[in-house]
Order: structure tokens, then sequence, then C-alpha cells
């Protein structure tokens, strides 16, 4: 990574692809099978992201992430019909503890207004794995707090969906997955806190961390909890939830903050 200090701006560099993990290949397999045969000419393309396609992938435990561009909205019994394909991709495969669409359409995936959040994240995000990779229609990005706030423009709605989810999870394993997933979350979602002279793009959870801990460092043992969280999830629910709820609004106010400057 580029030093804080080195101010000259360098393009974000597109992560090298690594072949996949041989346990997780007839899952994808399957997927891109099964989403070809469910929606026909609706799927314009279909890509992998996080750790499956990283080939960091646990197995049990990591996810399946994949990102749908349609060439149309769905209706509401083709959008019933896509969730049963969901559900039953997941059923078939245990080595993964569960499987998650996001989903885009074409139109707005190509729009210009939509180039800090689609571009990007097909670009640097997504490994294609059926049909013609958009992500290779963009240019090269600059580090910006643009393209941060863009790409996580949910996250405080999806970190409150979280905390609710932990607070009824229903097994000890669950709890522990959600809070591995906030966690990530919380920890990546930190980059919208960036400064402007920040010239490189972090890769790791502990880039995230370690470029946030530079610039607040009165947050560094809280975000240091997060971090371990979302490499070994501990303790119980309620003390998770807390610290959850106490970073976002203090994330919350800080932006507000800066963006009223």
């Amino acid at each position: 990574m580029n030093s804080c200090n080195d101010f000259t701006p360098k393009f974000i560099e597109v992560p090298p692809l690594k072949p996949l993990q041989v346990e997780f290949v007839p899952l994808v397999d399957d997927a891109r099978f099964s989403l070809r045969t469910e929606l026909g000419t609706l799927l314009d393309s279909l890509y992998l992201y996080g750790s499956v396609s990283r080939a960091s992938a646990q197995l049990g435990q990591s996810d399946l992430d994949l990102t749908l561009i349609l060439t149309r909205p769905l209706s509401a019994q083709e959008s019933h019909s896509l969730e049963c394909s969901r559900i039953d991709l997941e059923a078939r495969h245990p080595e993964v503890s569960k499987v998650d669409f996001d989903i885009g359409i074409r139109q707005d995936v190509l729009n210009p207004a939509n180039i800090n959040s689609w571009g990007y994240w097909l670009k640097y995000e997504c490994r294609c794995i059926y049909g013609a990779d958009a992500g290779l229609q963009f240019p090269d990005f600059l580090p910006s707090k643009a393209i941060a706030e863009a790409v996580n423009g949910d996250y405080l709605q999806a970190l409150s969906d979280y905390g609710k989810r932990i607070a009824n999870a229903n097994t000890h394993a669950e709890m522990q997955r959600l809070q591995k997933e906030a966690a990530r979350k919380l920890v990546r979602a930190t980059n919208v806190l960036r400064a402007a002279t920040d010239n490189f793009w972090p890769r790791t959870l502990e880039d995230y961390v370690r470029n946030f801990s530079v610039h607040h460092p009165e947050m560094a043992e809280q975000i240091s909890f997060f971090l371990r969280h979302a490499q070994t999830p501990s303790g119980s629910s309620t003390v998770f939830i807390e610290n959850l709820y106490a970073f976002t609004n203090w994330m919350q106010h800080h932006q507000s903050q800066c963006n009223s400057a």
C-alpha cells in the first residue's frame, strides 16, 4: 500500500484473479447453470464477489455472493421464482453457510450517474462468470471519498438490520456468523470517513482499520474490536450490538459534521 504521506494520485489497482478453490468449483458451476436456466435471456451477466471470488473461502463458513445483472426488472412472480432458486441452491451446497444475490439492471449499471457505485463495484470487486464483463467498460478509478460513499451508501441501514438479526439469532453459530458479517461491513464502511488527501485504496480489513486509526486515533480501540470480530467472533450478542450501535452513531455524527463543514 502507498504511504499515507505520498499524495501523488495513483489509480486503484484491479486485484489479480486467483484460480477458484477446487472445493467451490461445483457450487459455482451449479449457480451459473441454475441461474441461466431460471432467467434465460433476462440474465445479462453474472459475477462472483466476496471470499469465494477471492479464493479465500472457508468450507461451511463462507457465503456465496453473486451479483446478477438483468436486462430488465423482474416481475413479482419472477422475483418469487428466483428466490426459490436461491433457496434450492443454498440447500444443495452445505459447503457455504448461505447464498446471497445482489441484483442490478443493465441500464442502471451503465448509467454514468452510477459510475462510482456500479462501475467501481463491477470493475474492482467482482469476477465475471457468465456473459460480457460490464466491468471492462469502465475506466480506471482514482481513489476518492465519492467512491467510498457510493459503495457504502447503505451502511447505516445495513448495520441497523444486522443488529436486529443478531438479537433474534436462533443459534450461537448463527449469531457468530452475523457478528462476523456485520463487523466486516462496518470496517469497510469506515472508508466513507477517508481524508480527501488519501491517495490509496484499502484492500484488506487491516488496511481499512489502519487508515481509519491514523485519522481517528480516539476510535482505534473501538475499530479494533470489530476487526477482531470480523476474524473470530466472540462474546455476547448484547455487547456486540451495544458496540455496533455506538460506533455507527459516532460515524453518522462525524460524517454529518464533515459534510456540513
